[in-house]
């Protein structure tokens, strides 16, 4: 009977071990380890063994870089890592998305390495000037999509990258406003020198109809445009008609209200009008609340410490200050 207890103590025992992760494939490990984001790789994951430590310095691993400048971890020198990131990458990069964080001197890098590149998305990186971007665009022969949301870039930017860039299909635009800014500049660019454009999105934008116009007669292979906040647009009459015939998907979202004491160089709430949209919240109701309310501060915490992450920390954010009344 001993020899039999032994043996079903043993089997008990390898049952509960779980299971060895080094006799993982190496692309099923990888993939779990990508999964993870960039911070968390280089400075934990790989470390773990040899093993994890050679697949992340395969080349491959990071033909994807996304990274979001999320307060959270203040001493992390993103800057850093994200260079480090980009030369493992071995000249292999495709997809690179920054937010927040992204400054000349790293587009230089990501320049230098990134002929490959297909995404680019510098989302509120409003360190990058217009020289800068203008002198590596050229770098970026095989980009396909564009994403520069809330930033400082202008109409001769948008000229060179249209001209730099020639396989373009997709770009998402929006920059804070200025008092020298003419209202169909950007219009006007995009319309000259992005005539295979596919997708387009501008947010709070000063064109008019004219520069719409101009838009559908220089890019006519559109198949979808999304405007939102364009407050100088009148879709009631024929260029509403033409818009719905020739755009395959075409969103207008024009603004409910306009804070008279809205401040340009104040873009909070510039760039949070976009994520509640985003996120199916009415920013025209909680914006008319805000107004009437002594709790101004309070929701303004809330939405900074939430907007930039997902639909749920959004909810809970707003549902914990004011309740579930304030989500649609």
């Amino acid at each position: 009977m001993a020899p039999c207890f032994r043996s079903t103590k043993k089997r008990k025992r390898e049952s509960t071990m779980g299971p060895n992760w080094l006799e993982l494939p190496r692309d099923i490990t990888s993939n779990i380890l990508q999964r993870l984001g960039v911070v968390e790789i280089l400075t934990n994951a790989r470390n773990v063994c040899p093993y994890w430590w050679s697949i992340c310095k395969d080349p491959r691993m990071w033909r994807t870089i996304h990274m979001i400048n999320n307060e959270t971890s203040p001493d992390v020198d993103l800057v850093k890592i994200c260079r480090y990131a980009v030369e493992q990458s071995c000249g292999e990069l495709e997809d690179i998305e920054i937010v927040s964080f992204c400054t000349d001197d790293l587009l230089q890098y990501i320049a230098s390495c990134g002929s490959h590149l297909r995404r680019i998305q510098l989302t509120k990186c409003r360190n990058i000037l217009h020289k800068q971007f203008s002198e590596v665009a050229n770098k970026f022969p095989l980009l396909e999509e564009l994403d520069i949301s809330f930033s400082n870039l202008c109409k001769d930017s948008l000229e060179v990258i249209g001209r730099s860039c020639p396989l373009l299909k997709s770009i998402k635009f929006s920059r804070m406003f200025s008092k020298d800014i003419e209202l169909n500049d950007d219009a006007f660019a995009i319309a000259k020198t992005m005539t295979k454009l596919r997708h387009l999105s501008m947010f709070g934008n000063l064109l008019t109809n004219v520069g719409l116009h101009a838009i559908l007669d220089g890019c006519p292979l559109l198949e979808s445009i999304v405007l939102r906040d364009c407050i100088h647009l009148d879709l009631s009459g024929s260029l509403g008609k033409r818009c719905c015939d020739q755009i395959k998907d075409f969103v207008v979202v024009l603004p409910t209200y306009v804070d008279e004491n809205y401040d340009d160089e104040d873009d909070d709430s510039f760039y949070l009008r976009s994520v509640m949209e985003d996120q199916n919240l009415d920013y025209s109701f909680i914006s008319r609340v805000i107004k009437k309310t002594t709790i101004k501060s309070a929701l303004r915490s809330a939405v900074r410490s939430a907007f930039r992450t997902h639909r749920k920390e959004i909810h809970s954010a707003f549902g914990e200050a004011f309740g579930d009344t304030f989500i649609r």
